[in-house]
């Protein structure tokens, strides 16, 4: 009797939920046989990824998706990314406790260039999130593709799979109702059109968060509907932010944005509380959790590094590393490779509190006198204590450090 196939290492670190999760022997049942089943066949795995491109930018917590789907294609599967150009302009409704505004066609179309630049289009796989290089391993499309097309009939026939039942069982929709929080019609499409895509590319396996699976089931559904291969729900967890409490989210103001320079990454990840330091590792490295120190700091310290090289290269994440270590102490700043914040836009003289709003490191006057008051701010390593302490020129500034906390870090150019 042939041994039960079980899951790669690769596959189940930091799964949070895999769905369905039956006879261990079914390819229909168990993702493990599924996988042994493609292999024995010879053919790669085709597994989904949608993102709705309604921001700019992405942070680490929505890198965690990202990487699985890279860790697929390593393993010869084919990434399938789905730009939700269509869905984006409905936008989903998951965790939103009113109705999304609805995007237009060019702000989805900019903020998609924005998103493949930021994954690695046009770079190399090495520090590329994404693998846009080796043939077969990735397919970019977009959803407006095949929905677009989809006349009234087709529409209808879709909104027959599902009751409102089903959609008030959704966590988010069942709050709102459940407040009198007006629900548009045209959300409960959103579930619907998303789960089509699944029917449209063929999807063997779907990857999302853990709040995802509503969505991600419906996409089982339809397929099963339209008579197709039925795919895999892998969920993954949500990372908490920078405060260690909330998930990572650029408007809680707790995120390690993809794009930003290594000093700021490595600064920001190694602050990490220890209460979050294992997901940061599970979820955003390779490293083996067994076999790093104890010692909490040592782990904050390897896993900041880690990460950084990930996204910038070693030799920039090692120097990044020194630095950090140097502008805490106070000591080597002229060495440092550290961001530029410009003193053009400053009208002089200017005092301390100005000049923080001014260059862009606190996001008001008010923040700046906070931070200033509670004493995380330090120029040259020399503390300000004042907020309305006064400098009169440029000339006294330029290539100084201005330092906020552990983390910010901004050299003061004319």
């Amino acid at each position: 009797m042939a041994p039960t196939p079980s899951l790669p290492a690769w596959l189940s670190r930091g799964m949070a939920d895999l769905f369905p999760a039956g006879d261990p022997a079914d390819a229909d049942q168990a993702l493990a046989a599924r996988l042994a089943q493609a292999e024995s066949q010879g053919r790669p795995l085709r597994v989904k990824l949608g993102i709705d491109p309604t921001g700019s930018s992405i942070h680490l917590g929505h890198s965690i998706l990202f990487r699985k789907l890279r860790a697929f294609q390593d393993a010869g599967h084919t990434a399938v990314l789905i730009i939700g150009d269509f869905t984006a302009r409905i936008g989903d409704p998951t965790g939103k406790s009113d109705t999304r505004v609805q995007l237009t066609a060019e702000q989805v179309d900019a903020n998609a260039a924005t998103y493949l630049a930021q994954l690695g289009q046009g770079q190399p796989k090495d520090t590329a999130l994404l693998d846009f290089e080796t043939p077969g391993r990735l397919e970019v499309r977009r959803n407006s593709e095949w929905l677009e097309g989809l006349d009234l009939p087709a529409v209808i026939g879709l909104l027959g799979t599902a009751t409102v039942g089903q959609m008030l069982a959704k966590d988010d929709f069942s709050k709102r109702y459940g407040s009198g929080t007006p629900i548009a019609l045209h959300e409960f499409l959103y579930p619907l059109l998303q789960g089509y895509d699944s029917v449209a590319v063929n999807a063997d396996v779907e990857l999302g968060g853990t709040d995802q699976k509503f969505n991600v089931a419906m996409g089982r559904d339809l397929q099963r509907h339209f008579g197709k291969g039925t795919q895999f729900g892998l969920l993954l967890p949500i990372l908490v932010g920078l405060d260690g409490v909330q998930k990572m989210s650029k408007s809680l103001g707790n995120t390690v944005g993809l794009e930003e320079d290594p000093l700021s990454m490595y600064s920001k990840l190694e602050k990490v509380g220890d209460g979050a330091i294992n997901d940061y590792v599970t979820l955003l490295t390779n490293l083996d959790l067994a076999a790093l120190p104890e010692n909490p700091r040592e782990k904050q310290k390897a896993m900041a590094l880690a990460v950084t090289a990930s996204r910038h290269g070693l030799e920039a994440a090692a120097k990044a590393q020194a630095d950090a270590a140097s502008l805490v102490g106070g000591a080597g700043d002229a060495a440092a490779e550290v961001p530029e914040a410009s003193l053009a836009q400053v009208n002089f003289p200017a005092k301390a509190f100005y000049l923080l709003s001014a260059v862009g490191i606190c996001a008001s006057s008010s923040d700046a006198r906070r931070q200033i008051k509670g004493g995380a701010v330090r120029l040259e390593g020399e503390k300000i204590t004042d907020p309305n302490q006064e400098f009169a020129t440029a000339a006294e500034l330029e290539g100084k450090v201005l330092q906020l906390g552990k983390k910010t870090f901004r050299r003061l150019t004319a």
